[in-house]
């Protein structure tokens, strides 16, 4: 099967070529350093840490750990690689020159074998669920520990997998380290052949996420410097169908709440501008975050068109729906701002971490809602009933903090590869 696979690998190369020229028309970052993705051009690095994170939001879960890596192992280098161009901005935003950072190679095996010959990593730490069978080939050919950091697997997806199980098996046979979230992640990995030995459940690294310690205050004078006294929610990581609900439960809220604010954050950056369009063609005026100005009071709208300032934005909102659930994408990240004590609410669709979703929903440390309405309703009920809101806050923050420690057990793995 590995034939095939590698043979498809190759036939793909040119549509995916044409694919990537495509994506570079609407936006130009696609372009920056594009021959890494075809095997050339990578960083000379003499022995390194390689931590792998696909895009922002990986990147933003993995933070904490790149920040343990780097005081604990001053004396190693570390290399970051992502497939997206946001996932890259945000590692420069964050580390600067502190750590190197490419763009993952293709999966054909020329691209793999000079990405090794040219980063030569000691281990290898993939955030979540990524199987690349020849990367990961390449990594036990080479004696490289692998550690699938947080890894997942949903009950949607193994039926997938299980379609392609022999080639599965065998790219979890090259003495791979499963750092799992939860129980139920770690049986469906020994179901697709993972060493059960090697198999752990260490939690969520997103958990402990870190809140910068100043952030509240930045929230607070940031809301005052832009918003005033209004009341404030927040519409984040929202994808192509979400806006045109989160504006019209914002018009439906304008008539309880005359003065009401909403900041508006798509999760990619190619569609800011189609974002602003729709926004006016939807009869509002609208501040973008580059323009830099306040709003006024009548402002309707704010946009948020940067990257890496959800956190902070999300300190200066009084309720927060997280987008990509509303749509089936499946969810994005709950807890940044469950983190802040900011109450939550979040669409049906949240697959991509229904672990995560389930304990916030049975501890009632968020709410669900499926529509335009219900979206309305639910943000109405926490403007208008602030004890109701902060408990909401409360719970969501609370969980946080009790699931933490995740990073603290998988630097216990990590520890005897690198001493």
């Amino acid at each position: 099967m590995r034939f095939f696979y590698n043979l498809l690998t190759y036939l793909l190369l040119i549509p995916y070529a044409v694919y990537w020229l495509v994506r570079a028309l609407g936006n130009r970052s696609y372009l920056d350093r594009l021959g890494q993705r075809f095997g050339w051009g990578f960083p000379k690095i003499d022995c390194c840490i390689w931590i792998h994170a696909v895009s922002v939001g990986e990147v933003q879960a993995a933070l904490p750990l790149i920040k343990a890596l780097l005081q604990r192992f001053p004396q190693r280098k570390l290399l970051v690689t992502t497939v997206t161009p946001t996932g890259a901005a945000r590692v420069a935003d964050v580390f600067g020159d502190s750590v190197y950072h490419s763009y993952l190679p293709l999966e054909f095996p020329n691209a793999v074998n000079s990405f090794f010959a040219a980063v030569n990593p000691d281990v290898a730490l993939i955030m979540e669920t990524e199987i690349w069978p020849n990367l990961y080939r390449a990594c036990g050919l080479r004696g490289v520990p692998l550690i699938l950091v947080s890894a997942r697997i949903s009950p949607r997806s193994i039926r997938g997998y299980w379609k392609f199980l022999p080639l599965v098996r065998d790219t979890l046979s090259h003495g791979i380290i499963i750092a799992a979230q939860s129980r139920s992640d770690a049986e469906r990995f020994r179901s697709l052949g993972a060493n059960a030995e090697r198999t752990w459940v260490t939690g969520n690294i997103k958990f402990d996420v870190e809140m910068p310690p100043q952030l509240e205050q930045q929230g607070v004078a940031l809301r005052s410097r832009l918003f005033g006294d209004r009341l404030v929610w927040i519409a984040a990581s929202t994808h192509d169908g979400e806006e045109q609900i989160v504006l019209g439960a914002h018009r439906v809220l304008r008539e309880q709440f005359k003065d009401l604010l909403l900041i508006l954050v798509p999760r990619h950056p190619e569609r800011f501008s189609m974002v602003r369009e729709f926004v006016n063609k939807s009869g509002f005026s609208v501040v973008s975050r580059t323009e830099g100005i306040a709003c006024s009071v009548t402002t309707p709208v704010f946009l948020v068109d940067t990257m890496g300032e959800v956190p902070l934005f999300y300190s200066a909102s009084d309720v927060a729906f997280v987008g990509g659930s509303l749509v089936p994408v499946g969810g994005h990240n709950i807890l940044e701002p469950a983190a802040q004590g900011v109450p939550v609410i979040s669409g049906p669709y949240l697959f991509n971490a229904q672990d995560i979703a389930d304990m916030f929903i049975n501890l009632k440390a968020c709410r669900i809602v499926r529509d335009q309405q219900e979206l309305a309703v639910a943000i109405a009920d926490l403007l208008a009933n602030p004890d109701t809101a902060a408990e909401l806050g409360k719970n969501g923050l609370a969980l946080v903090q009790k699931n933490r420690g995740a990073l603290a057990r998988l630097l216990v793995l990590l520890e005897p590869h690198l001493t």
